[in-house]
């Protein structure tokens, strides 16, 4: 019985092959492989020994030949092609172990050169998987070194069964084709938004306690070839993330990363109930708190800056389930992790391969996909519709409250006053309601606030209710067949209003 041995990541392979060779197991390798086996002093044999042929063309073909791909795709159960071996003299193989060329981490590099990206997209690697896979009831296929130890005791005694041995080739493929789509994305670059065809490759970072109910399962994975966010944070204390820690953990940082300003935000079940930008760190956070004090118990804070010993010392009172943030000082870290559940992230930036990577939600048989909402927006552009015109303060509260619509839940209102978020109104199957729910969740802080609508108004009453409760500016994208009459509301009650133009839906 021969075992083939061709592995990039060399972790744990000279044990294993140990275990093999004890195992009765011939040992074939190729290249740094065969290299490690014979520096460990065990009897290996190269695979140009098998195909009597040398390697070509700095090693791009070595195991692309026929003593190999014979080898292991021969059906053992049919006498024709065993008898076809016998006739070239080429023996079986039955064991492949084979993990690729690092192609992810040398496209992630910055400065990478087309040469050196060209030179790590593995050939032979594949075809080898594919092979042993596909002919997995005689062959046993390895690409993880976490299987070594368990494969060479089932090896020791007469081998995985055939169950383990299709769970394996499984694996194998799956470890194909994450790596064929990261090729084909880091190929097609930037500018194909929406191939004819879309493969995805994720690799599974942990499993998780529970989704977003106790009976459901749940897993987190990062997407090969993106880098940082909130699946790449580093946890620097608290207890295990959650499903739910996650989804509102990266709310909460799309939220703060959205605005140049320091901001922090509170984030409960994935919408902002607080938002505030100030130069104070410290003042930004009291001023997010104080936006919902009610709901920011239990929730979820986003820093779009180094968190200060003095803003980690104004949450101690309030109990959190996870603040992040892109760094910590030092001594706000000793105050944070004296409280021992609170799940503390550092954020790193997101960087990816091939462009940034598409929005995609899941319907039954298959994906929507588009493209982030991110456009460039320029609030002196917008276009004041009624006879008072916005003052320079309103329109700068305006432009805050117009991005803060922006990570709400449609149908979207949005109220604030002194850059800060007084109330919002989120995920109401009518706009009126939402106003109304903004205009409760402020309270006195509605008086002399401006406020932003996701989508235009249908009717004038959503308008003429947020002028009651003491609106005095609006931003709203305009384009209804009832423009005329909202614009006649607002100049009634004094409001000044622009339209911006854009529409920011998020259901």
């Amino acid at each position: 019985m021969k075992a083939l041995l061709s592995v990039y990541d060399k972790t744990g392979i000279v044990e294993f092959a140990r275990k093999l060779h004890a195992a009765g197991m011939e040992l074939v390798s190729t290249g740094g492989t065969f290299s490690a086996l014979k520096r460990a002093g065990l009897p290996v044999a190269q695979v140009a020994d098998l195909t009597r042929s040398p390697e070509m063309m700095d090693g791009r073909v070595k195991t692309l030949h026929p003593a190999i791909h014979g080898g292991i795709l021969a059906r053992r159960d049919l006498p024709a092609h065993m008898a076809e071996l016998k006739q070239h003299g080429i023996a079986t193989i039955d064991l492949v172990a084979v993990n690729l060329y690092p192609f992810e981490a040398t496209v992630s590099k910055p400065g990478v050169t087309l040469e050196d990206a060209l030179e790590n997209i593995d050939i032979g690697g594949p075809a080898m998987l594919r092979a042993a896979s596909k002919n997995f009831p005689a062959v046993t296929v390895v690409t993880n070194p976490a299987d070594y130890n368990w494969v060479a005791e089932r090896t020791r005694n007469g081998g995985p069964s055939q169950e383990e041995r299709r769970r394996l080739a499984a694996k194998a493929f799956q470890h194909v084709a994450a790596y064929d789509s990261l090729v084909a994305r880091w190929l097609r670059g930037a500018d194909a938004e929406f191939p004819a065809e879309l493969p995805l490759s994720f690799r599974k970072v942990t499993g998780l306690r529970y989704g977003e109910n106790p009976h459901q399962k749940a897993a987190l994975y990062a997407e090969m070839g993106v880098r940082g966010g909130i699946v790449g944070a580093r946890q620097l204390g608290g207890k295990e993330l959650s499903f739910n820690n996650l989804l509102d953990a990266e709310a909460a940082w799309r939220v703060v990363s959205d605005f140049a300003e320091p901001t922090v935000c509170v984030v409960k079940h994935n919408n902002p109930c607080g938002l505030a930008s100030h130069d104070d760190l410290a003042e930004a956070y009291r001023r997010a708190y104080e936006g919902d004090t009610v709901s920011a118990f239990g929730g979820i804070v986003g820093f779009n800056r180094t968190v200060t010993a003095q803003t980690a010392d104004a949450m101690r009172k309030i109990f959190y389930e996870v603040i992040v943030a892109p760094e910590y000082a030092p001594e706000a870290l000793e105050i944070l992790q004296k409280k021992r559940d609170l799940r503390i992230l550092a954020v790193p930036l997101v960087t990816s391969v091939g462009g940034q990577a598409p929005d995609l939600r899941r319907v039954s048989g298959g994906l929507l996909a588009q493209t982030p909402d991110e456009i460039a927006e320029d609030p002196s552009t917008w276009k004041p519709v009624t006879e008072r015109k916005p003052t320079q303060q309103e329109l700068a509260q305006l432009a805050f409250a117009w991005k803060t619509a922006k990570h709400v839940k449609s149908n979207a209102i949005v109220l604030v006053n002194d850059m800060a978020l007084a109330g919002m109104g989120a995920g109401q199957p009518n706009r009126v309601t939402s106003v109304h729910l903004a205009l409760r969740a402020a309270g006195e802080k509605a008086k002399g606030s401006v406020l932003a609508s996701d989508a235009f108004f249908p009717f004038p009453d959503g308008l003429e209710l947020a002028a009651q409760g003491g609106v005095t500016a609006v931003a709203q994208p305009g384009g209804s067949i009832r423009d005329a009459e909202v614009i006649a509301a607002a100049n009634k009650a004094g409001i000044a209003m622009v339209f911006t133009g854009v529409r920011h839906f998020r259901h």
